[in-house]
């Protein structure tokens, strides 16, 4: 059963979660991921960008966060690998299961509509963290080691 807001039948938010808060803490933690290639953070390099995240009631328990980002050039070969970065760090970092959409901005990569799909494939994903060198690097670039 979907809980709704009697004045514009949108879902309500969980109960206990702040919509804004929740949505600056997604981006808090996205924003110190390092670059896989440079020393510097996907913030300083204006991949990921306040306003690139949203967050809205899903159902009664979780919550649709959305992360639209751009890559360094048109043709970044490591899209791919920088999102499977923001979706790794979200799921060891949120307290609770919310249902997460990582995508490139629209026109900002020639191959946006596939590398969309491999990183909000839930198999693709961990097919991928199977694999011990990919991990390690996701891991480096997430700064958590210990996992």
């Amino acid at each position: 059963m979907e809980v709704k807001n009697p004045e514009n039948h949108a879902p309500l938010p969980p109960d206990g979660i702040d919509l804004e808060e929740l949505a600056t803490t997604v981006y808090d933690l996205i924003r110190d991921i390092r670059d896989p290639e440079k020393p510097e953070t996907l913030e300083q390099l204006s991949v990921v960008y306040e306003d690139g995240v949203s967050v809205a009631p899903l159902n009664p328990s979780s919550c649709l966060i959305r992360i639209e980002f751009i890559p360094t050039i048109p043709h970044c070969s490591l899209a791919t690998l920088i999102g499977l970065c923001m979706r790794t760090k979200l799921d060891l970092s949120l307290p609770h299961k919310h249902k997460i959409d990582i995508n490139i901005k629209k026109g900002m990569h020639n191959t946006a509509d596939e590398i969309n799909k491999q990183i909000n494939d839930k198999e693709r994903v961990a097919a991928a963290l199977e694999n011990p060198n990919l991990r390690k690097i996701v891991m480096d670039c997430i700064g958590d080691n210990d996992r």
